[in-house]
Parts: structure tokens; sequence; C-alpha cells
């Protein structure tokens, strides 16, 4: 086996022998299908096979691929602990037009009603609703209005849950009131806090564990 580079240096690798001649761009290729493989090699193995002394350098080559980091993190329960899927009203008609820039086109299904805030994912009273002026009750004729139409889209989106909503939840009661005060004087995306508005903020009750399931 004939040394590559400077085997007296940290990290040096002596030539595999089906990789002589083989640019690095080549090998990192190489080394990232086998990581990535049904039955993939594990670092060390990897190591050996690219001849690498170090482990420092072969992690330069195996590159993890987004389905495989997806899959770690389904694997060790990560989206079922910290991602809710919400089903979400498309109103198509709207968003082809252009009406979408003067009224709501995308209604987020609360269980108890809708919001109509664009920017839901980042509202922080996502998971208890403070019933501000983007709310809308399902018993209302707005609401009934809205789901006759036939041109709606139904869709799942994800929303990640900080530490205060997953304990909300899944911890009960407790937990919710404790979210609720934390929210109190929190601006909703109406401008108004929960304090100033006098209904009592709702927990919303359609959500899923989990991502949307892929097709």
């Amino acid at each position: 086996m004939i040394a590559t580079g400077r085997p007296d240096l940290p990290g040096a690798h002596i030539a595999h022998p089906g990789l002589d001649g083989v640019s690095h761009r080549a090998r990192s290729i190489i080394a990232t299908q086998l990581y990535n493989a049904k039955e993939p090699m594990t670092l060390f193995e990897l190591q050996a096979w690219l001849g690498h002394r170090s482990p420092e350098s072969t992690q330069h080559y195996a590159k993890i691929t987004p389905n495989n980091l997806a899959k770690a993190y389904d694997d060790a329960g990560y989206f079922a602990r910290n991602v809710r899927t919400i089903e979400v009203l498309v109103d198509r008609d709207a968003a082809t037009s252009g009406a979408a820039a003067g009224e709501p086109w995308q209604h987020y299904d609360l269980g108890h009603g809708f919001c109509s805030y664009t920017f839901f994912e980042q509202c922080p009273h996502r998971m208890a609703c403070a019933r501000c002026d983007f709310y809308l009750p399902k018993e209302s004729s707005k609401s009934q209005l809205l789901q006759a139409k036939s041109n709606l889209q139904r869709m799942l989106v994800s929303i990640p849950l900080t530490d205060d909503e997953q304990a909300a939840v899944e911890d009960g009661q407790a937990a919710l009131d404790q979210l609720l005060q934390r929210l109190a004087d929190v601006p909703t995306p109406a401008g108004t806090t929960p304090r100033q508005l006098t209904a009592t903020p709702l927990p919303i009750v359609a959500v899923n564990k989990g991502r949307p399931a892929r097709t």
C-alpha cells in the first residue's frame, strides 16, 4: 500500500487499492453514497475503507443526506414530540386572482374556529388562540360560508413547538394555564394583548403529532 500526501501529518490517509488516482470530489461522492446506503458503512468502517488515519478526516467525506437526516429525526421520535400538524384551508380563487392581497386566503383550522393570519406559524398564541380580529368562530355565518366554498384546497402544515407549547399540549391544564399567563401581555397579530381582550383564550384542539405524511 502506497502512502499518499503527508503521512506524517494528522489525518493523512493511506491509499485504498481501488481509489488510486480518484479525485477528492469523487472520493467524497463515493463515501457519501456508502454512508447513506440502505445497509450503510459505519464511520469507522468508512475510515478504514478510505485509509484515513483519523475519523475527523472521514467526517469531511461522509455527509448525511437530508432524507437520512429526516429519518434519523423520525427514528428518534423528534417530530412526534416537537412538531404538530394543522389543517389549513386555501382559497385558490383568491390566491390566483390577486384578491389575496386584500383579503384572507388561507384559514388555519383550530378545531373551534379558523385563524386567517398569514404568518400563523410565527404567532406566539398559535397553541392557545387569544381570539383576536383574525379569529373566526366555526359557528359564525362567515365561517359557514367559507367552508361551503367549492374552490378550497385542504393542506397540512407543520408547526414546531416551543418547550412551553409542548408542555401545554401534553401535560394538561396546569401547563396550559402557565402558558396563558406567560402570554397574557404578549400582543396578538391584531395588536391587542390577551389581557386586553375579554374573551378567554382557547387551546387549539385540531392538531396532530408529527409532520404531514409523505405521499
